[in-house]
């Protein structure tokens, strides 16, 4: 695992974007920059494994390196299954194609490079939007859940992952402060701390859980559930 320090000197920061060099230390930049990241891909697969239906589709909508649609594959074995991996950065398709291919049978998984917008779902049991929403204009946000929820089967459920913003700004500032005394214990510096922010500013735009929920419920999931928070990360599971 290579060692994110893509911010130890960077002189001017420039908006994020998922590029080769974020690609190359994506694992290790995603393991010291999400709290529970590691808990929350694993029990992706746990959680799906309780709503995929046999001869269904999984939906990883901007599934990057394909780690949750490697937790769900190694929990689901028994049933037929298609994995469907969409992500627009052409790098993290290519990496994601090299890693699945070693762990599961390529006539299960279809690789797409492309805006997740564009995406036609279908036939769908279970979608994963793992950190993806969050990179979306805020416009396009209902859009594409009401898109997914018109592509799930009955019983279907998304998982979303999603880093949060609270209502109260003191609340907010602390969880923010909590965050990033998380990072400093995983050896990021101040300064690429700083630099990271700086980046990633314009490009993530998070919501509120309340802001989630209505939206969820609007575009006609039946009941939103937190299963997972850590500072101000979250991950929902959302039914049809």
């Amino acid at each position: 695992m290579k060692q994110d320090n893509i911010f130890s000197t960077l002189k001017t920061p420039v908006d994020f974007n998922f590029d080769a060099a974020v690609v190359d230390v994506f694992p290790d930049m995603l393991r010291r920059s999400i709290p529970g990241y590691e808990n929350i891909i694993r029990m992706l697969g746990g959680l799906a494994c309780g709503y995929a239906q046999n001869n269904t589709r999984i939906y990883d909508l901007g599934c990057s390196l394909g780690a949750a649609t490697l937790s769900v594959h190694r929990q689901t074995r028994d049933l037929s299954l298609q994995h469907i991996c969409i992500d627009n950065s052409a790098a993290m398709i290519k990496r994601c194609e090299s890693k699945l291919k070693r762990h599961m049978p390529a006539t299960s998984v279809e690789l797409i490079c492309d805006d997740i917008q564009k995406i036609k779902i279908e036939n769908a049991s279970v979608v994963l939007l793992n950190f993806t929403l969050q990179f979306l204009p805020k416009e396009a946000r209902f859009r594409l859940l009401k898109t997914i929820y018109n592509g799930l089967l009955e019983g279907g459920v998304l998982i979303l992952s999603e880093k949060l913003i609270f209502n109260d700004e003191a609340v907010n500032q602390q969880f923010i402060d909590w965050h990033h005394q998380f990072k400093r214990a995983n050896g990021y510096s101040d300064l690429e701390i700083s630099q990271k922010r700086a980046a990633i500013e314009n490009v993530l735009i998070p919501d509120s859980f309340e802001t989630h929920q209505k939206r969820l419920a609007d575009a006609g999931f039946t009941q939103t559930l937190q299963w997972f928070q850590a500072f101000n990360f979250s991950s929902l599971i959302a039914l049809k």
